[in-house]
């Protein structure tokens, strides 16, 4: 009933009454239920004596799906990025055509797959290689200028400091009173890496072990006030600079959290399908709960498909209380969550 592509080659419904069969996200009007029979594949369904609907053309979702298969072998096998015109030649489509089989089974493009898995690459290679360049290579790049353009996308650090927890950058830290109580903030040389509740150095010794820590002595006042100001103001707060890596779902999900318009809410099952992934609920949920940029990355705007709030690593009154000054919620917002 909800024409779910996820379950295309996976159930076949069939007709009674036109001895039709359909692959579950046909478009055609939906028959009643009881003139509903259901087979595991299109072959039994052949076999009982239905014949293949010309509209959703079922027979092809095992094509497509095995199309994909093949063509992910091919980009992880290969030493440099094949194109999307080679792909798709090479499993029999038409680029576009399959440019789109490819996203809606996998949630990327073959070039967005291909760079995500140079990059996991690269990450290994960087932590094995004492040269950033033999890395690069190593990692199936054909050059550094392709690396560095990637990492200036999704590293946020350098690849060196990537390589070996945080070696050689440094991160300066400071914790502040805000409305919902104490906070930690920390920065690199390019942006906030981290604003959290309740937090304490050990977090940040943890996350980035080879890294110099450093105790702000007043040079972090804007980023503190912006902070601020994203928490108390929503409306007129600064764009602030983001410092933060991590897979490429997690990265995709963070993006589509920073697309939530203040004063709107996502459900889990919303952003999923944003991102081109319906199925990723629960995975959603759990890169919504390893972002450490709080309220800057604002994972609070996602609650579930029922409407209530759901979860939140700093709480619910938190999470409530940021809904109520953004305009969601029927709560004041003038009520202090702390003394």
């Amino acid at each position: 009933m909800r024409r779910d592509r996820a379950w295309d080659g996976r159930v076949i419904g069939a007709v009674k009454t036109t001895g039709i069969y359909c692959k579950p996200s046909c478009p055609a009007r939906r028959p009643k239920r009881e003139n509903v029979q259901f087979f595991a594949s299109g072959e039994e369904a052949r076999a009982a004596g239905f014949r293949p609907c010309l509209r959703c053309k079922p027979d092809e979702v095992g094509r497509d799906r095995e199309a994909v298969a093949q063509a992910v072998k091919l980009i992880e096998a290969a030493e440099e990025a094949p194109t999307l015109d080679e792909v798709a030649a090479a499993v029999g489509y038409a680029p576009h055509h399959f440019q789109r089989l490819f996203k809606r089974d996998l949630g990327v493009s073959p070039a967005e797959y291909s760079r995500a898995l140079r990059m996991l690459r690269a990450q290994s290679a960087l932590k094995e290689n004492d040269r950033v360049t033999d890395a690069i290579y190593d990692a199936g790049y054909s050059g550094p200028s392709g690396f560095y353009s990637d990492a200036k996308e999704r590293l946020g650090m350098t690849p060196s400091a990537w390589r070996d927890g945080g070696r050689g950058e440094t991160i300066r830290w400071t914790t502040f009173d805000s409305p919902l109580g104490t906070m930690l903030i920390a920065s690199t040389s390019k942006g906030i890496c981290r604003l959290t509740f309740d937090d304490s150095e050990a977090s940040l010794a943890r996350h980035f072990p080879n890294a110099t820590i450093v105790q702000d002595d007043g040079g972090m006042r804007e980023l503190v006030e912006g902070a601020l100001a994203a928490i108390e103001h929503p409306n007129a707060a600064p764009e602030l600079p983001i410092d933060v890596a991590g897979t490429a779902f997690q990265e995709k999900v963070w993006r589509e959290l920073r697309k939530i318009p203040l004063g709107e809410t996502r459900s889990y099952a919303e952003i999923a399908a944003a991102i081109g992934q319906p199925t990723a609920v629960r995975a959603v949920g759990t890169a919504n709960g390893d972002n450490h940029v709080a309220v800057l990355i604002p994972c609070h705007r996602v609650i579930r498909s029922d409407g209530t709030l759901g979860g939140y690593a700093g709480g619910l009154d938190r999470k409530r209380h940021l809904l109520a000054v953004e305009g969601h919620l029927s709560a004041s917002p003038e009520l202090p969550l702390v003394d």
